[in-house]
């Protein structure tokens, strides 16, 4: 595949990255990538987590087709296109992470001691052949494995961060943009889609107004960050991984379920999703809105590229 339409077919690949753990990475990737989905979206998550919590966001984790990252590890080995699983929603792909990531870290340490940086771009070899089928692209990143977590920045055109108000997350977006300036030297079109403050409350301009001083001291003065905010609902959280569904499929099993009383007349025991989901759900439909003109707005502005520019990417 020559530089132009490797570029092309990657041109909606977006990074959720911030190097601290708990800030939102997973839940945003698959609820984003739900709720697209969902509006008519073709959408591809890519697990590079060894954890594998988008299994549980999403309900696969031990099924027959969960690999634990198995495929994902071979891709990369062999220098093949990802073979994602199909359909965990309709619209919705999957390239499964898991256990059998653990073993990406020491290929990509002796490729990276032959290679130098350029090995980082071997993800977004075996991901172009298949990302160009997709509306866009979500790659879930791991919390403190920057060698993963490089993979995806010299494969994605994007980076979206979520941070929390707290001083970890904060130090984590300073992390990444340090590691984002080396990844921009063999991924020139890397750009900070935005940066989005997950799991805070939605009246807290004061920590709002630090968080955003932290973002522009480690981006630049003026730093894209996006105004929706995911407010904090643990209880949603939890109904989220104990059921293996999106806040938006919660917000329909709240407006199903029998009123409270009715359940405590009939003696029902069954566990009671939150009513707080349909808050959650609201909050991923406007974020989402929003990412979706950040992209149309920079494609826009993109100038073509010059005829005759397109060479073959090694």
């Amino acid at each position: 595949m020559d530089r132009r339409d490797r570029g092309a077919a990657l041109s909606r690949v977006v990074a959720v990255v911030n190097d601290k753990g708990g800030v939102g990475k997973t839940s945003l990737a698959a609820n984003l990538g739900g709720q697209f989905a969902a509006a008519g979206y073709r959408c591809l998550l890519v697990d590079l987590n060894r954890q594998a919590n988008l299994s549980d966001d999403l309900g696969y984790r031990d099924s027959p087709d969960d690999d634990q990252g198995a495929g994902l590890l071979a891709a990369v080995i062999g220098g093949t296109p990802v073979r994602p699983l199909r359909d965990v929603r309709p619209q919705l792909d999957v390239v499964c992470g898991g256990a059998r990531l653990e073993d990406l870290t020491p290929v990509m340490v002796s490729r990276l001691q032959h290679h130098g940086r350029e090995a980082f771009t071997v993800l977004g070899d075996v991901l172009a052949p298949v990302a160009g089928d997709y509306e866009i692209v979500f790659i879930d990143c791991p919390p403190e494995s920057t060698i993963l977590s490089d993979l995806a920045l010299a494969a994605a055109r994007w980076v979206l961060m979520p941070t929390k108000t707290d001083v970890g997350g904060l130090v984590g977006i300073g992390l990444v943009a340090e590691r984002f300036v080396l990844a921009r030297e063999i991924n020139p079109q890397l750009g900070l889609l935005g940066v989005v403050l997950f799991g805070t409350g939605s009246r807290s301009r004061a920590i709002h107004a630090e968080a955003n001083a932290a973002i522009d001291r480690a981006f630049g003065d003026d730093s894209p960050r996006f105004r929706t905010t995911i407010r904090h609902a643990e209880r949603t959280a939890q109904d989220a991984r104990r059921l293996g569904k999106l806040a938006h499929e919660l917000e329909i099993e709240v407006a199903h379920q029998p009123v409270w009383w009715e359940s405590l007349r009939a003696g029902t025991r069954t566990p009671r999703v939150a009513a707080t989901a349909a808050n959650v759900a609201g909050d991923y439909r406007a974020l989402g809105v929003e990412i979706l003109t950040a992209l149309q707005a920079a494609e826009e502005a993109e100038p073509p590229e010059p005829a005759g520019r397109g060479k073959e990417h090694r």
